[in-house]
């Protein structure tokens, strides 16, 4: 498959059903709305970061990754450089990290972005429910402001 080049493409992952896991998706379908008219920006949500998206990863020439963390503070909005991996992972499994897939679009279709950013939002609570946690709630806004200046900023810089 041959993909069309993306000046920016947006990778959220997380499961909805899973309180602020969910946060990923929502930002997701959020960015679809405001960049419909956005020439050159792509939004992917899935439940997990595959092996398959190395393939719109390359084609990019910007990517925003973005995600929860357990290991942030709950409601923390956190926006970060990320290089790829020094290595393929070993263990290749149907869940990667945003490193793990640069070094693979890197390897097996001999391109990477040019600048690849991880956007994450701590998590208080991965109970089975939908919905979001008061942490994460309250940085909605945040998180959204976030989102939005750096797709900005990646489709600008040339």
């Amino acid at each position: 498959m041959t993909l069309t080049p993306t000046r920016c493409l947006v990778l959220a992952c997380g499961n909805t059903l899973r309180e602020d896991d969910g946060i990923g998706p929502f930002l997701a379908q959020w960015a679809e709305e405001r960049f419909a008219a956005e020439p050159g920006v792509r939004i992917v949500s899935s439940h997990q970061w595959t092996p398959e998206l190395s393939e719109e990863i390359a084609a990019a020439d910007s990517v925003l990754f973005v995600d929860c963390s357990i290991n942030a503070a709950p409601g923390s909005v956190t926006l970060r450089d990320v290089e790829a991996a020094a290595e393929i992972p070993r263990m290749m499994t149907h869940h990667l990290d945003a490193a793990g897939l640069l070094i693979l679009a890197s390897e097996y279709f001999g391109k990477q972005p040019r600048t690849a950013q991880l956007l994450t939002i701590g998590a208080a609570s991965l109970e089975l429910r939908e919905g979001f946690s008061p942490a994460v709630e309250a940085a909605m806004r945040e998180a959204q402001r976030t989102l939005a200046e750096a797709v900005r900023r990646l489709i600008a810089a040339e």
